[in-house]
């Protein structure tokens, strides 16, 4: 989770606070009720392992051997070190009242990821006039521009940052997930539709956190503001991704989020340090969501910041090689950009300086660091420089990272590849 909820739980009327239109989601979801994917706040059937008679995962961003990849090549080669590192954040800003020295420093440090944050009530108009205002700073590699990925949360309920003329109403996560899964996809892809009018082109969403019955509301994360789409992995699957396929639909990307769950978990990683699942293996049911999102397509996968004592109890999942590189890349066979969730201000984090959170993170296999306060990028991107000259495997862990991103971007269509 981020501070969006701290915003929520002091000010009710706040919002919470992370795949590309591929052809593999659409057609994966076609039936409605298929398993396609979700996006963001900390957030298991079967073994998350690929057996023989499971299809292979779809190759989510990973460019093609011919145009895309030539076009992703053409933009990293051209890329400065700075611009590189640049890549690897998405910088929280308000989304009512947009600082401007929140977006210099966004700027000077080559940010190429903006999350609209908070609430705001100015509708599509006024939204997208906002983010094309700031579009603009988006560095350029050779004459071409790299397109700004532009996010914000947008689940429904309580978590709904963008509301007012021209944005519905969307309600909570355990109504949605009463409907037809047909229903929801095809409300999804008018929601979608909103967000690509007013500029956004990421939502932090869908949730795919299976908070049971016996947890329910106490579930603070997820639970308690009806984040989820129900109470099984089944429900929580079906409906997750015909989520995501509505928005793949009209060419908007998702998030799966948080893996490897929230569900399980009573404090709130926003505002609670030491939060732990001791529940989660790595076989749990609760992690179908995600494995089904993955083969769907899911561009981007969100990872917690709690600790899960049955995977690794020794690091947070969003510090964790097992958890990102074992799991998640290589059961779950995930290919595309794992994001983390907000570690620039959630209180889970505090005991780590913002430069440890960063090189933390990329060390253990994720690819965007998401902050929620633009004040720690100077350090965070000092700190990733840093270690990337002392360290070849480092290095390398950007450079696949800047990869995987420019990927997203391109089958965006945020990069000139013509």
């Amino acid at each position: 989770m981020t501070s969006r909820v701290r915003q929520i739980r002091s000010r009710r009327s706040t919002a919470l606070r992370c795949a590309a239109p591929l052809v593999t989601l659409a057609l994966a979801a076609t039936g409605c009720g298929a398993s396609v994917t979700p996006g963001r706040i900390g957030d298991s059937p079967r073994s998350p392992a690929t057996t023989a008679a499971d299809p292979p995962p779809a190759a989510a961003s990973t460019p093609s051997p011919t145009g895309a990849a030539t076009c992703t090549d053409r933009y990293f080669s051209g890329m400065t070190t700075a611009q590189r590192v640049g890549q690897l954040f998405m910088g929280g800003i308000s989304a009512a009242h947009p600082d401007q020295a929140q977006l210099r420093t966004l700027r000077d440090h080559h940010v190429g990821a903006i999350m609209l944050t908070g609430r705001s009530t100015a509708g599509v108009t006024a939204t997208r006039k906002t983010v094309d205002g700031f579009r603009g700073q988006a560095d350029q590699v050779g004459g071409r521009r790299v397109g700004l990925l532009v996010a914000t949360d947008q689940e429904g309920g309580q978590v709904q940052v963008l509301n007012g003329p021209g944005f519905s109403a969307m309600p909570n996560g355990l109504t949605q997930g009463s409907w037809p899964a047909s229903t929801l996809r095809s409300q999804a892809a008018g929601w979608a539709t909103q967000l690509k009018a007013a500029g956004v082109n990421l939502n932090l969403a869908p949730i795919a956190d299976v908070v049971p019955t016996s947890l329910g509301t106490r579930n603070m994360p997820i639970g308690s503001f009806r984040r989820e789409y129900g109470h099984t992995p089944e429900t929580v699957t079906s409906h997750s991704g015909a989520f995501a396929a509505g928005f793949a639909q009209s060419g908007v990307l998702t998030t799966l989020k948080h893996f490897p769950g929230l569900g399980q978990v009573i404090g709130n990683t926003d505002v609670t340090a030491n939060v732990v699942d001791s529940v989660t293996t790595a076989n749990s049911a609760g992690l179908e969501p995600f494995r089904a999102g993955i083969r769907a397509g899911s561009p981007f996968v969100m990872v917690s910041s709690a600790t899960y004592t049955k995977i690794d109890p020794k690091h947070l999942a969003a510090f964790s090689p097992t958890v990102i590189s074992d799991l998640l890349r290589g059961r779950l066979g995930f290919k595309g950009v794992v994001i983390s969730d907000d570690i620039g201000n959630a209180v889970a984090v505090r005991s780590f300086t913002p430069a440890q959170r960063a090189v933390n993170f990329i060390a253990a296999g994720g690819n965007m660091i998401l902050t929620v306060r633009p004040s720690t990028v100077p350090a965070m991107t000092q700190a990733v420089e840093a270690r990337m000259r002392q360290d070849a495997s480092f290095r390398a862990k950007v450079d696949d990272s800047v990869r995987r991103i420019l990927a997203a971007k391109q089958s965006a269509g945020l990069l000139d590849c013509h």
